[in-house]
């Protein structure tokens, strides 16, 4: 006959339980199951039903248990005692529950017992050294009472914390107890687990935890530390829990995960996990190399599911962990760059960036009309299309939808003061934008148009207004992006120059040096145009100090042809 005992307290997924069960006492270890008292007595009768034909599993009193609530204790207590009874030849009896699985072959958890006869395995820390606690309660818990479900009966238990923290109410800790708390699911030895339970004063600490809260994490964890010789604070069960502190539960997709663990038994396990199950229940699972368990192996795995549940993914948007504020990292999933004048001052441009760069190199995704797609597309990936009323009703997420459907592939988009300026605080808050900016460059347009004179003023004002704006706001937002902003007499002296460090930022896969720069728009006489806007009452100061008579650095400067490398 075994010397480990096991204890499964139950409520839900009875078929798998008997299975569990079946799989314990196939090596001997005996079984007292718990089930909920909440459970229909008719599925109740059918479990016993289905384990009578074996002797070594037992049925305990049942109690009803409440998430946070005495029936718990009760229900461990019930059916330890009866395990301590019925099998005198146990020597640790191992808690767990109906979603408990075992993970490696029952033999090599009672050889390791077996080496440490003496050995209570029970994560067990005062108050002050835990840090797991969740809602606001430590010490408290041990001094205030709670009447009222956590879960049922929330706002009479929120009203009635406070009253007692406003009133001074403190409840006696029985003398002699030093509040432990720690994992319920713990492997005691006999003498510890019968010393608890036949403790002369265990009617005293009994009615004292019934009013503690959450005493299955603080009853059994505090009174071992007075019976138990020898205490490893630390739970053999496999039991992890998110940043709200409930449980991971365990799917077929974790198989791996959970043999790298190497620990004995995980919780909790998803009762429809069919191919864990088979798995770990087959005599496959004797293949196994044995070794010390060690969750802080997959840890990192776990750290890694707690982050990207808290903050998502970068760019990527939806109802569970939508981006605030006070907690973004990237609103985008990865880089793209905003050039602002380039298509205004350059020929074909943008078919000429696309050639020297592996960008996608779109029109104005923000105009007026419609969101200009690369290639004259009117539908982008993910399904996006270009209509300017749905880009505008959440222009945010517009932009980072396109990025994300198009990670990993460099977008490069045009932008303008008369393209929708919602974008502009997003594209400078955000660590992937990387924004190049020609300002008075909007002018060439209204240079080369042929409207009316008075209605070219009026535009330019209007341009040039808007261009102010966002310009300010570079000044005083909170910048993470990448910004460069050359005035457009800065730009022309030297084009190619500055070309060169936007196809870097761009990371494109360039030579040292660009060899040929896209065709510039004839400006001849745009200095003329700028001075009859100045006559005209509107004072065009963004495009720089363009001469009147197109003439830079006392040599005549030639717009109309391409900029070549000497």
């Amino acid at each position: 006959m075994s010397s480990l005992g096991i204890v499964m307290l139950v409520h839900t997924a009875l078929d798998r339980v008997e299975r569990v069960a079946r799989h314990w006492t196939a090596s001997g270890c005996p079984v007292v199951i718990h089930v909920d008292r909440k459970v229909t007595n008719s599925a109740y009768s059918t479990l016993v039903t289905a384990c009578s034909d074996n002797p070594l599993i037992q049925f305990s009193d049942r109690h009803v248990c409440e998430w946070g609530g005495w029936g718990i204790v009760a229900a461990s207590q019930s059916a330890a005692t009866q395990m301590l009874d019925s099998f005198p030849q146990v020597r640790h009896v191992f808690l767990a529950s109906g979603a408990c699985l075992p993970l490696r072959p029952v033999g090599e958890l009672m050889d390791y017992l077996a080496d440490r006869p003496r050995v209570d395995f029970i994560e067990s820390a005062t108050t002050r050294d835990v840090s797991w606690t969740m809602g606001g309660l430590d010490l408290e818990r041990f001094t205030l009472r709670f009447p009222f479900s956590w879960r049922k009966q929330r706002r009479l238990f929120d009203a009635y914390v406070r009253l007692q923290r406003v009133v001074g109410m403190r409840r006696a800790i029985p003398e002699g107890l030093v509040p432990h708390m720690g994992s319920q699911w713990w492997c005691l030895t006999r003498q510890t687990l019968s010393a608890i339970l036949q403790d002369p004063k265990r009617p005293d600490y009994d009615r004292y935890f019934r009013r503690v809260w959450i005493p299955d994490e603080s009853y059994f964890q505090t009174l071992a530390r007075l019976y138990s010789t020898h205490i490893e604070s630390r739970s053999l069960t496999l039991s992890k829990f998110d940043y709200q502190g409930r449980p991971h539960m365990f799917y077929d997709d974790h198989l791996q995960l959970l043999r790298r663990s190497d620990c004995f038994v995980a919780r909790k396990v998803w009762h429809g996990a069919d191919r864990l199950y088979q798995s770990f229940l087959s005599d496959e699972n004797s293949a196994m190399t044995p070794a010390e368990p060690n969750p802080g192996k997959i840890d990192r795995v776990f750290s890694k599911a707690v982050e990207r549940r808290i903050r998502g993914r970068d760019g990527l948007y939806m109802q569970s962990c939508f981006p605030r504020a006070t907690s973004e990292r990237g609103l985008t999933a990865f880089p793209y760059s905003v050039l602002q004048g380039f298509s205004e001052l350059f020929e074909d441009f943008e078919p000429w960036l696309a050639n020297v760069t592996s960008a996608r190199v779109h029109g104005h995704l923000f105009h007026p009309e419609k969101a200009q797609f690369a290639n004259g597309g009117t539908m982008m990936n993910g399904a996006l299309p270009d209509c300017a009323s749905l880009r505008d009703y959440n222009p945010t997420a517009f932009l980072s939808n396109v990025i994300w459907n198009t990670r990993g592939e460099r977008q490069c988009f045009q932008f303008g003061p008369n393209d929708s300026q919602q974008i502009n605080e997003f594209l400078l808050r955000d660590l992937n934008a990387s924004i190049a900016i020609i300002t008075g460059a909007w002018a060439v347009p209204l240079f080369r148009s042929n409207m009316n004179f008075a209605d070219i003023r009026c535009e330019a004002a209007r341009l040039q207004q808007r261009e102010t704006k966002q310009l300010e706001l570079l000044d005083t937002a909170r910048t993470n992006s990448r910004i460069r902003v050359w005035t457009m007499a800065e730009f022309v002296e030297s084009p190619m120059e500055h070309l060169q460090t936007v196809l870097e930022d761009m990371g494109a896969p360039q030579p040292t040096h660009l060899t040929e720069a896209p065709t510039m728009v004839d400006l001849t006489g745009f200095g003329k145009f700028l001075q009859n806007l100045k006559n005209q009452g509107m004072h065009p100061y963004l495009m720089g100090d363009f001469p009147v008579n197109d003439v830079f650095g006392g040599q005549a400067k030639s717009f109309k042809k391409p900029y070549l490398v000497q």
